[in-house]
């Protein structure tokens, strides 16, 4: 019933006429159970019909088509079976496969042949023990990834931050040596997740104030220090993975820990990294003024500054394209994030005469 009366709104406030009405409910009910109602953050007793219905109020009458015709042809909407999907694959797409291609050159022998030799096989095992796998944010659904690959990775080798108190690095370190029967056994990669980056910023960004780099990596490589020697091999490799990437990140990270090697010389910086992703979203795919003009002039209009923070400066424009002007039409199922454009996920109340923004898919912020 409250279903039914939120379509009635809907088809009142788009102005639709009988046959539209009927087109349009039958795609958003569909939309409605497949993937968006899924989403964490509506508000209480609200899902994507009445949030929708919600959200197109505040344009002009004549506006509202554009805002449609935007959500209902080009968001892009990652719900909860794609993400575990990302998330089951990168043990056979990227760890297995890096690991088996490592093994087989040190051994000498083709990658296939590792499963045909006791030896072989005993040697992948080893080095896929000596992997510690951390998470990056909350986002990164390391407990997802711990229980996908239950009886292949060990929950001992799986940790819920990359930022670890120093007790529990000894008795990662100690499970590693009692499985491995190996009293001077260290590991030999540290393999980080996370679920999505978009400029690279929070990742790895070169701050001028301090004169040093910062974001994720940073802290990371300042938090290692105390273990380095210890607890990893001196060939040891940092793997970053993220499950969704825009291309933009990609090129923008790869530069950038290039950079940074290249001023902090070996040994005080990250010597072995390796960068992956299970999908890249093409350099197209954020929008622009080109095509996508008459959404490009709402976003314009109903934009409040009041979203503006000290974190979001870091990405060196204002907010209305998303941080760091990413211009990109994504939403997550756990969260949108801050680099999709602001009409989708910023509220505001509009204060000083600036226009009060409602969010279809309502964003829970997260410092950088």
């Amino acid at each position: 019933m409250k279903q039914d009366l939120a379509l009635r709104v809907l088809g009142e406030v788009m102005a639709w006429a009988e046959d539209r009405a009927r087109e349009e409910f039958a795609w958003l009910l569909l939309m409605a159970r497949l993937k968006y109602d899924g989403y964490n953050d509506y508000r209480a007793g609200a899902r994507f019909i009445e949030s929708l219905a919600d959200w197109l109020q505040q344009f002009d009458r004549s506006e509202r088509e554009s805002a449609y015709e935007f959500i209902r042809h080009n968001l892009v909407y990652i719900d909860p079976a794609q993400m575990r999907h990302l998330v089951e694959l990168v043990y056979p797409e990227i760890v297995q496969r890096g690991l088996a291609a490592l093994v087989a050159i040190r051994l000498g022998i083709p990658a296939y042949r590792i499963w045909a030799s006791s030896g072989a096989e005993r040697a992948y095992r080893v080095a896929l023990r000596k992997m510690l796998f951390m998470a990056l944010s909350d986002g990164a659904r390391i407990d997802l990834f711990r229980r996908v690959n239950v009886g292949i990775i060990s929950n001992e080798q799986v940790v819920a931050s990359s930022e670890t108190a120093d007790d529990r690095w000894q008795s990662l370190l100690e499970d590693l040596r009692k499985d491995l029967q190996d009293s001077t056994a260290r590991f030999s990669s540290l393999f980080l997740l996370d679920d999505f980056i978009a400029t690279g910023t929070t990742l790895l960004r070169w701050d001028e104030e301090s004169g040093q780099w910062k974001g994720k990596l940073g802290r990371l490589w300042h938090h290692i220090q105390k273990v380095i020697e210890t607890h990893l091999e001196d060939d040891w490799t940092l793997h970053v993975h993220h499950y969704i990437a825009t291309q933009r990140a990609k090129d923008t990270v790869s530069e950038r820990q290039l950079q940074a090697h290249a001023a902090s010389g070996s040994g005080s910086w990250f010597d072995n990294i390796v960068f992956s992703y299970g999908i890249v979203l093409p350099s197209s795919f954020p929008i622009d003024r080109i095509r996508f003009g008459p959404f490009m002039q709402l976003i314009d209009k109903y934009y409040d500054t009041a979203i503006e923070t000290s974190h979001t400066s870091l990405g060196g424009t204002d907010v209305r394209l998303g941080f760091g002007g990413s211009a990109i039409p994504l939403v997550l199922e756990h969260n949108t994030p801050n680099n999709a454009v602001a009409l989708l996920w910023a509220e505001t109340e509009g204060i000083g005469g600036q226009h009060a923004m409602r969010p279809l898919f309502r964003r829970r912020q997260r410092h950088i």
